[in-house]
């Protein structure tokens, strides 16, 4: 008897969990989800409608840290970036050593941290992912003293070569001391 009253309150309990998970999911999935005795079954079919394939994640995480560049906002941001992008294909069987990601770090780094990649390249110590931050916030600080606290990242320069006529010059713009915006005002009397 205890039994019989246990199994019509399973039987209550999963019919009730069936028609809420049923309630939840949109019409269209639902359809295309074939029925099921017990919830647990439902939603294992649900999950098997949904499987992706771990190879294309894999291999589009991959893509996105081979070619994330720095940007600008923060570098020790960047390298906890990366180091998280890298640590995600873990648990398909594809660890990331910890050498080859410092490596892409400095791979990513823009120009102005060309001299102090070429120091690691030639320096026989090799640094992990801490050290790797800690040298990186260091040289950026260098960089931004001696750039007036700025860095300025160029991604895509959409201007003209110099051969343009109409190009303008790259750089800072320069402007000639009590000179105004506006263009010179000309003396009607002088050109008489």
């Amino acid at each position: 008897m205890k039994y019989d009253l246990e199994k019509a309150q399973w039987k209550s309990s999963n019919r009730k969990c069936l028609m809420v998970i049923k309630s939840l999911i949109i019409e269209s999935i639902r359809g295309a989800i074939p029925a099921s005795e017990t919830a647990t079954k439902y939603l294992k079919k649900v999950e098997s409608q949904f499987v992706g394939s771990s190879k294309a994640y894999a291999q589009i995480l991959i893509q996105r840290l081979v070619n994330d560049k720095y940007t600008g906002g923060g570098i020790r941001e960047h390298i906890l970036k990366m180091s998280n992008m890298a640590s995600k294909p873990r648990p398909m069987e594809m660890e990331l050593p910890n050498a080859f990601i410092v490596h892409l770090v400095l791979a990513s780094l823009p120009r102005e941290f060309e001299a102090f990649v070429v120091n690691y390249n030639i320096s026989p110590e090799k640094w992990d992912l801490e050290k790797l931050i800690a040298m990186c916030v260091q040289e950026e600080e260098r960089l931004k003293a001696s750039h007036g606290d700025t860095l300025n990242h160029v991604m895509h320069n959409k201007r003209k070569g110099f051969h343009d006529k109409n190009a303008r010059p790259q750089g800072k713009p320069q402007w000639n001391r009590g000179s105004s915006s506006k263009p010179p005002v000309k003396d009607p009397k002088k050109d008489q």
